[in-house]
């Protein structure tokens, strides 16, 4: 789906119960890590991985924690208007906001003890849209 008014309609997000911390790997912990990571990014400055929180915990890795919300709407890599409006609306609101772009879902990680309030603030997004 491209047309973003049609994607911000049928969204329909869903929280992911675990939730997840973006880490530095070092090479002494990258087999841990990227064994368990969910997204990678390679930067000049190293990779970095999303973990689940209780990894990192365990590995020694501090961190902020996330919640995952994943936007179940099949989403075209070329669609346009979904980041921008679910950034803006959860910018509106003061929820930071880390959109990752996969295949099918985009996914928005926002800290772990907003993800409810997440949650209600899409549903709306999303019915005010349809």
């Amino acid at each position: 789906m491209r047309d973003g008014r049609a994607m911000i309609a049928a969204m329909e997000p869903r929280l992911d119960p675990q939730t997840w911390r973006f880490v530095l790997v070092s090479p002494d912990k990258a087999p841990q890590l990227l064994g368990a990571a969910i997204g990678t990014f390679r930067e000049g400055e190293g990779v970095t991985a999303i973990v689940p929180s209780n990894l990192a915990e365990e590995l020694g890795i501090e961190g902020p924690d996330f919640a995952r919300i994943t936007l179940m709407v099949h989403s075209d890599l070329e669609g346009v208007g979904l980041t921008a409006a679910v950034a803006g609306a959860l910018a509106e609101a003061g929820i930071a906001c880390n959109m990752v772009a996969a295949f099918h879902h985009d996914h928005a990680f926002v800290p772990a003890a907003r993800g409810e309030e997440t949650m209600a603030l899409l549903r709306g997004l999303s019915a005010s849209a349809a």
